[in-house]
């Protein structure tokens, strides 16, 4: 199919396709060559742009590594230093609520004050309330499960 049979006068029968092509002559070039080529060289840089991306993969992971660890230690030194600062300021607040205490025991043992004076009590000036640290407020106690009514069951009367 697709061949037909142009007879002309001189009766010479040439086989022609639909294109107007003769079947019997060779094609002058093939493509298969320049497609295998082309595909060999496709496939090689493929394969170049694959162990690129590795590479660029496992140099990434490297440096999350890296990075976590100084995240890590950075985190360890912030906390020491939190802990220190810490420390400092609860020595800090001893020693300025012992300081006055011990004052107010030695005026106390010099001079005697009559009662109708008032004595200022010790630990009730500002630098004694900035390193007062306030205590945390007690936690209430769970609310018994068995005084709640399960909204989900109650019942809607009319």
């Amino acid at each position: 199919m697709g061949t037909c049979l142009f007879g002309g006068a001189d009766r010479s029968a040439t086989l022609l396709t639909w294109t107007g092509e003769d079947v019997g002559s060779k094609p002058k070039h093939s493509m298969v060559p320049v497609l295998t080529l082309l595909f060999v060289v496709a496939y090689c840089l493929m394969t170049m742009l694959i162990m690129e991306q590795a590479r660029t993969i496992n140099t990434q992971r490297n440096l999350i590594q890296v990075l976590f660890e100084d995240s890590a230690q950075l985190s360890a030194l912030k906390g020491k230093a939190a802990q220190k600062q810490y420390a400092e300021s609860q020595a800090k607040a001893k020693a300025q609520a012992q300081a006055p205490s011990s004052q107010t025991k030695k005026q106390d043992s010099q001079v005697q004050t009559p009662s109708s004076q008032v004595t200022p009590q010790a630990g009730t000036g500002s630098e004694h309330k900035a390193g007062k640290i306030k205590k945390p407020a007690p936690l209430k106690p769970p609310r018994d499960t068995s005084d709640d009514a399960d909204e989900r069951r109650a019942l809607i009367t009319i």
